[in-house]
């Protein structure tokens, strides 16, 4: 029997779609408000790299789901990689997203979520990293029960993250009091750093999520129609709210102020719009929305080493190829990546981490929206094909170009930290060699 086959298929298309807009809607658009101004050097373009990362990401999803309308078997990139360009690059692209990648998101959310929680409590700052930990362990036992208790959680904190995002969008269109375009922030000292592309980058932190879908193709109920659907009208929803947010941001504060601010303008912005209780009710839903997300990546992350496991391609692979018979989710995989969570956190601090872990990734999107072209090459009459890419083949190069223009820009500003990603994918090429090897003396 296919092992694989065992999991539940508990993700119709309203938690699918929640998966996409609560997974992406988290820390980033409350978090990243005064980083992407700073790296910007203005509002107006600001406003314009949290609109070209949209586009970017939802070039980059439309992409990957007609990649994933013909491959609806749960692990992701490390099935779409190893399908278009063989098992060495199909693994890395997983390993990337399991050793480094995964954990990486796991550990910045949770860090932000302490963070946030010791200032709403003012608890003292040494207890943010425990009540991070304590954090993720919560989610992480969500995800041991039946995932249609994860699909519910899922669709509660989506629904409950929007509220937020609705009265600073609007608060901002009509109560703000300055311009949202025009401002610069050249006078403040030590902002504009990075750039444009940098700025950009740090946006798509914020849109991170989407592909997290495609990680659970198994437990999807008609994953080649639902698929693509969520990923495309959950992106155009986060785009809507995220450059709304920014726009409102840009019209309540002035632009000095928000990079002072940094990780607090949003908390600062709505007290000053809804007074303390408001601003300490806004501090509670992004504690929902950091929740909501959080479960988002522990539904997704851990099938891909489930998928990697049951292939034989990761130490310890009849462990975390197991299922849990009650409950049908793969809790030692689950619980091997929340602990790798927790080593991120304790690493580095979560904005450094967080912009590493996008190079990282992108490096394999790129190699995802090149597949496009392979796959529509060899069935060029799509008869696999259960969603097309629309404006092809404009959108997957505009996917490309993208990323390779903030990639470029990364390795510009942190070279440092590239040398770091690629060390860590590098790391799993002689991993796969070993195992490699011993699947051929079995």
């Amino acid at each position: 029997m296919d092992n694989k086959a065992q999991l539940n298929r508990g993700f119709g298309l309203t938690a699918s779609l929640a998966l996409v807009v609560g997974t992406i809607i988290g820390s980033g658009i409350f978090f990243k408000q005064g980083s992407v101004l700073a790296s910007a050097g203005s509002t107006t373009s600001a406003l314009i790299a949290w609109a070209a990362g949209g586009i970017l990401t939802l070039a980059s999803g439309m992409s990957v789901a007609e990649i994933g309308s013909q491959m609806a078997k749960t692990g992701g990139l490390y099935i779409y990689i190893e399908k278009i360009y063989g098992k060495v690059w199909g693994y890395l692209a997983g390993w990337m997203q399991v050793i480094f990648y995964g954990p990486a998101m796991m550990g910045s959310i949770s860090a932000y979520f302490g963070i946030l929680f010791v200032d709403l409590f003012q608890l003292p700052k040494m207890w943010a990293i425990p009540s991070a930990i304590i954090a993720l362990a919560f989610v992480g036992i969500i995800n041991s029960i039946p995932n249609r208790f994860s699909a519910g959680f899922q669709i509660l904190t989506t629904t409950l993250k929007m509220l937020p995002i609705v009265a600073l969008i609007i608060f901002g269109m009509f109560f703000g009091q300055h311009e949202a375009l025009g401002q610069t922030v050249t006078a403040v000292a030590h902002t504009n750093s990075g750039g444009f592309g940098v700025a950009i980058l740090a946006t798509l932190f914020a849109y991170d999520g989407w592909v997290t879908l495609a990680n659970i193709s198994g437990e999807i109920k008609n994953p080649q129609k639902v698929l693509p659907k969520a990923i495309v009208f959950g992106l155009i929803i986060v785009i809507i709210s995220y450059v709304g947010v920014s726009y409102g941001t840009y019209r309540s504060l002035d632009a000095a102020n928000i990079v002072a601010l940094g990780q607090n303008t949003t908390i600062h912005m709505a007290t000053s719009a809804f007074g303390v209780v408001g601003g300490r009710l806004m501090s509670v839903a992004v504690l929902i929305s950091l929740l909501g997300t959080l479960n988002g990546k522990i539904v997704s992350f851990p099938r891909v080493l489930f998928a990697m496991a049951w292939d034989g391609l990761f130490p310890f692979a009849k462990t975390f190829s197991k299922i849990n018979m009650r409950t049908k989710t793969p809790n030692a995989a689950i619980w091997f990546m929340i602990v790798l969570g927790d080593l991120m956190l304790l690493l580095t601090n979560p904005d450094r981490l967080t912009d590493i872990a996008m190079f990282t990734t992108f490096l394999f999107y790129i190699l995802a929206f090149v597949g496009v072209f392979i796959l529509r090459r060899k069935d060029p009459t799509g008869v696999n094909r259960a969603f097309s890419t629309p404006l092809y083949p404009f959108i997957p190069i505009l996917a490309i170009a993208g990323s390779l223009y903030v990639e470029i820009s990364e390795i510009l500003h942190d070279f440092s930290g590239v040398v770091i990603s690629i060390a860590v994918v590098a790391i799993g090429l002689p991993v796969y060699l070993v195992l490699s090897k011993r699947q051929i003396k079995k």
